[in-house]
């Protein structure tokens, strides 16, 4: 697997793993991402602003996560100080081809890896609280539960916050 910086000519292959996802997000109750969120817009901005990470395996984009310094004016209600530079994992997503390979795991780890390169200590994401699948994953890779919110862009949901305190040597 390689997980490598996203580039324009990637999009079509990621919105086809966001059209394979996307049924089964909702499906198991998710309702957090559709057919009009996340788009080629959104991955493009990301691209252009060098903040979008592909896993690749034999060729073919396996998962995507955009790794941001972005927060959210919600985080503030789990008691986060958001004036504080944190990474923060946006639009994670795994192909269901790829699913249980430890592609998730290999992009919240570049999470890290950028963190580090930046001197950045904390880690931030949140998750949809019918994500069953982040919810076992975060805490498994060190992020600690930090409270519920909703979030004014996506009405009626609920997210759940995890945070991830680095130690640098």
């Amino acid at each position: 697997m390689l997980i490598r910086p996203a580039t324009l000519t990637d999009i079509p292959q990621i919105m086809q793993l966001i059209a394979e996802v996307v049924p089964l997000m909702n499906a198991a109750g998710n309702m957090q991402w559709d057919n009009t969120y996340p788009n080629a817009g959104a991955f493009e901005k990301d691209i252009a602003l060098n903040q979008l990470w592909v896993a690749e395996i034999d060729g073919n984009v396996a998962g995507i996560s955009a790794i941001t310094t972005d927060q959210e004016p919600e985080y503030a209600e789990v008691g986060w100080d958001i004036n504080e530079t944190a990474i923060v994992t946006h639009r994670l997503a795994v192909s269901p081809r790829y699913q249980g390979r430890g592609v998730a795991g290999a992009l919240m780890q570049q999470a890290e890896e950028v963190a580090k390169d930046r001197g950045i200590k904390v880690l931030r994401v949140d998750t949809n609280t019918q994500n069953q699948a982040t919810q076992r994953l975060f805490p498994k890779l060190g992020y600690q539960y930090s409270g519920e919110i909703g979030l004014g862009f996506r009405p009626g949901m609920r997210f759940l916050c995890y945070e991830k305190r680095l130690v640098h040597s």
